[in-house]
């Protein structure tokens, strides 16, 4: 079975295009080499799946007909991706917040102390 399909069939990818174009920007690799969405796939190998900023470790147990239920989708694959790849999503979050939006004018006296209160905290702890 082609990749790009597996990976929709088992619900990793909405559509198929999306599959596919993830493979094309280097998105989905096995063995640490990125793959065309062509690559066939067999049973017990490991496919590196980059989306939301998450590295996503699936191991593939066996390969469906067609596209299967989201309860069924289990006996297809192994999800084995670390947790600490989803506390990474955590502190992005965070970092996201400090930043203002591009456009919104210069900041408030409010948003230049949070500014200073927080680059005092960072420089104290060193």
């Amino acid at each position: 079975m082609r990749i790009d399909k597996y990976l929709w069939c088992i619900r990793v990818f909405k559509t198929r295009s999306l599959a596919t174009t993830a493979c094309k920007k280097g998105q989905i690799k096995i063995a640490n080499s990125s793959v065309k969405p062509s690559k066939e796939i067999f049973g017990d190998e490991l496919i590196l799946v980059r989306k939301n900023q998450i590295n996503y470790q699936i191991k593939v147990l066996d390969l469906p007909v067609s596209r299967v239920g989201a309860k069924l989708v289990d006996l297809y694959r192994k999800d084995i991706t670390p947790k600490e790849e989803f506390e990474k999503t955590d502190l992005l979050k965070f970092a996201k917040d400090y930043y203002r939006k591009k456009g919104t004018g210069r900041p408030t006296k409010k948003d230049r102390r949070d500014i200073d209160n927080y680059q005092d905290d960072t420089t104290e702890e060193i």
